[in-house]
């Protein structure tokens, strides 16, 4: 596979800022050349926000020989991606995006590199409804990984927690280097086993996760009896800059299927405690119901992953596919010439999608 673009037909070409970080994800790993073009043109506010920009420069860190050009609007830019040789960085994050948004570009880059990848980043560890908290990434993302055999030495550790909208956590996310993924046959959703949460709250009182964990239990013990909600209050310089309060809950099948949810408080709107653990254990219930082996926020994950494990057939059922999977999987066969087969169960609703990976090697680990 070769690393750097040739001529311009070797280009991709797309529009529009959504989907930008699977886009340059993907630009990266198959090493061909993007541009994007008609950015916010119609916006009041033209081109790339500060935070897109600063992602495009932590692609261009964590990479070796990445050039990105932005237009003088901001409209369009042109990346080249570069080699991934791994190591420890150090990024600051925008704060107009939770570390989960930034993360969520790097965790399928690193175990690509040439060396064991570890970063230290600093911003806003949750933000409600838009990018995963770090806790998701921690106790959901990570464990999806050890699926495809990315396993030891990875690891998330949240130092600091910084609520929105001013930030001051801390996350150091740590990971393996493989030389290929394994092949995954994932078809058996089990039945549910065990359900565990964390509660967390910075710069308000440390009542305030004890309510949480309270009200959860008041609905998710009608179900089943395994339950173990942990509280993780955050004092002085460890709590950030801002006050907020969220819980964290995931649910693990016999077959080791995870589901979860997540709810945060929101910057100067009064919500109880009680009316975030409530809507986070029902948002929970809803997930699992919608079935599948594999959560939906994670369903391109899992299909990248099978995408690029060795030239065998990769299997997993998954819940009702998110319009992001479904833009996601239309990306990959640009980028990759992969295609999908997705199998409807019509009782169910659930999908079974298989494909045959490209037997994507690690060419930086075997120059090392």
């Amino acid at each position: 596979m070769t690393s750097k673009a040739g001529p311009s037909r070797d280009i991709l070409r797309f529009t529009t800022h959504r989907h930008l970080r699977q886009r340059i994800l993907l630009s990266i790993l198959s090493g061909k050349s993007i541009r994007v073009d008609g950015i916010r043109s119609d916006d009041v506010q033209v081109g790339l926000r500060d935070y897109e920009v600063n992602l495009l420069r932590l692609a261009e860190k964590v990479t070796n020989g990445s050039t990105i050009e932005i237009s003088v609007t901001g409209t369009s830019f042109l990346f080249h991606p570069g080699l991934l040789p791994g190591g420890n960085y150090t990024h600051t994050c925008h704060i107009g995006r939770s570390l989960g948004y930034y993360l969520e570009l790097l965790i399928p880059l690193a175990p690509f590199c040439k060396k064991p990848f570890e970063i230290n980043l600093y911003g806003v560890t949750g933000e409600e409804g838009r990018d995963m908290t770090v806790d998701m990434i921690r106790t959901v993302t990570l464990p999806h990984l050890h699926t495809f055999g990315v396993t030891d030495g990875l690891e998330l550790q949240i130092k600091k927690r910084g609520s929105a909208p001013l930030g001051g956590g801390q996350a150091v996310f740590k990971c393996p280097v493989v030389r290929s993924l394994k092949t995954v046959q994932f078809l058996e959703k089990g039945k549910i086993r065990k359900i565990r949460g964390v509660a967390y709250s910075t710069r308000v009182s440390p009542q305030f996760a004890n309510r949480m964990v309270e009200s959860a239990r008041s609905i998710l013990n009608r179900y089943i009896p395994d339950i173990y909600l942990i509280t993780d209050v955050y004092k002085g310089d460890d709590s950030g800059k801002s006050p907020g309060y969220g819980l964290t809950l995931l649910s693990q099948s016999t077959t080791s299927a995870l589901h979860a949810s997540e709810t945060l408080s929101i910057p100067n709107q009064t919500q109880t405690p009680e009316d975030i653990a409530l809507n986070a254990a029902r948002q929970l219930l809803e997930e699992i119901s919608k079935g599948g082996c594999v959560d939906s926020k994670h369903q391109w994950l899992v299909s990248l992953f099978m995408a690029l494990g060795k030239e065998d057939v990769s299997k997993v059922r998954m819940g009702l596919l998110t319009a992001h999977t479904v833009q996601f999987y239309r990306d990959m066969l640009e980028f990759f010439g992969v295609k999908y087969k997705l199998t409807e169960n019509s009782s169910t609703g659930e999908v079974d999608v298989s494909c045959i990976g490209i037997g994507y090697s690690n060419v930086n680990k075997s120059m090392a």
